[in-house]
């Protein structure tokens, strides 16, 4: 059989198509007006959940800021904007909804502009921004808003209603149900990660975090929030402007973290101080199709240049990034040795460690102004979050690929592959 790379099979096989039809096989397969780019990217800082700053925040007070921020720095007139898409994991779907919309008129969006959500657990905010270049690739508009948002102080967590008692007749479907410190355990217990690796990073995202903030390296990617808190012994409400990360605990080391106990199983090894942080937060992308912003004058951020999610076992499901990142990467082409950066959520040390080590990636290249452990995981927001970061470091390395990657509960990973262009 003749040999043929998938530019000449794509034209053999629109050659079958007829004069009419014919496509042009150029943008079929990546033409500049077929690629997505990213031209704005911001965060709020990140607050620990019912402890922190942000506890009393409303949703709406979150994302509005951030989203009304990164579309005023894109400089994306607003009657371009084809959709909002939000990430989100813990609000009540209805609510959460209108929580949405309500937001983008706060952010000064006209009715003309939709929103919808969507809820892929962790990976929430990372998939808004694919289904945004999704959609623009399709050619359903040529820019849109990728979002992100989770006030973990005001979710009700754990299942609600009734369990479906034919759940525990498979093992599959029974290991969804698993909580996710328990499925960090057996990520430690099967793949050989001890206590030590696992304290090491989770003492490195501590350090590098409070490097990175004491350095000014988050002040590009961070909107400063006024918000109101109320002093629970006083009653006294007061305003209090927010934009440093409040889950970053300097001085933390190795030796500290070993004195902390197991917190899922008695002779286990992971703890609060080797687990990301529940958190709250809200982080917007713009997406745009390359050309419209060439033909508007606009310098993109990054390109985007792929997204994939995978499967994996429930009861493991925090190795997800490496089949996702393996996927991704045949995708575009592209190799571990290729990509510069990586921000890969640590949901726990444990699979961050195991997911490090197995793809063989370089740890100077990993979360090098820190992960979740330290920042905190604002479920929905992450995935925009980390594109924020990446993307931000990766304009100051001048470097030019990155990826963004995390696992996803129930058993999943997804990873995207931005590049960077001088």
């Amino acid at each position: 059989m003749e040999s043929m790379n998938p530019h000449q099979r794509l034209e053999r096989l629109l050659g079958h198509l007829g004069p009419d039809t014919k496509l042009s096989a150029q943008k079929a397969s990546g033409s500049k007006d077929d690629e997505v780019v990213i031209v704005s990217a911001l965060r709020t800082a990140i607050g620990r959940a019912r402890k922190g700053v942000l506890a009393q925040t409303p949703v709406e007070d979150l994302l509005a800021p951030v989203i009304q921020a990164a579309v005023k720095k894109s400089r994306v007139p607003v009657s371009m904007i084809g959709d909002v898409v939000v990430g989100s994991v813990l609000g009540k779907n209805v609510q959460r909804a209108n929580e949405a919309r309500i937001a983008c008129y706060m952010a000064g969006l006209p009715d003309e502009v939709p929103v919808h959500l969507v809820n892929r657990q962790c990976s929430s905010g990372l998939q808004a921004i694919a289904h945004v270049a999704a959609s623009i690739k399709a050619g359903y508009y040529d820019a849109g808003v990728g979002a992100g948002v989770e006030s973990m102080s005001s979710a009700q967590m754990g299942w609600q209603g009734k369990i479906n008692p034919k759940i525990f007749m498979d093992p599959k479907t029974k290991a969804c149900l698993l909580p996710m410190g328990i499925t960090s355990e057996n990520v430690a217990r099967k793949f050989g990660v001890s206590r030590k690796e696992m304290d090491a990073l989770s003492a490195s995202s501590h350090l590098k975090a409070a490097k990175a903030t004491a350095g000014g390296r988050f002040k590009d990617e961070i909107v400063p929030l006024t918000v109101s808190t109320k002093n629970p012994k006083t009653g006294k409400v007061v305003e209090v402007l927010f934009k440093d990360d409040g889950g970053i605990r300097t001085g933390t080391t190795e030796a500290v973290l070993a004195k902390l106990r197991p917190a899922f199983e008695k002779k286990g090894s992971t703890t609060a101080g080797n687990s990301s942080q529940v958190s709250d937060g809200a982080a917007a992308v713009v997406v745009m199709r390359a050309s419209a912003a060439e033909e508007m004058g606009l310098k993109p951020l990054a390109t985007f240049k792929g997204f994939a999610v995978a499967g994996v076992p429930p009861e493991i499901m925090g190795i997800g990034p490496v089949p996702a990142i393996r996927k991704v990467l045949k995708q575009t082409g592209l190799t571990i040795k290729d990509i510069d950066l990586f921000e890969i959520n640590e949901a726990f040390a444990s699979q961050a460690c195991y997911c490090i080590k197995e793809l063989g990636i370089d740890m100077e290249k990993v979360n090098v102004n820190g992960g979740a452990i330290a920042l905190g995981h604002p479920l929905g927001c992450t995935g925009a979050r980390m594109t924020a970061t990446l993307l931000h470091e990766m304009r100051k390395r001048k470097v030019r690929y990155g990826i963004v990657s995390m696992c996803i509960g129930s058993g999943m990973g997804a990873a995207a592959v931005y590049e960077c262009k001088y």
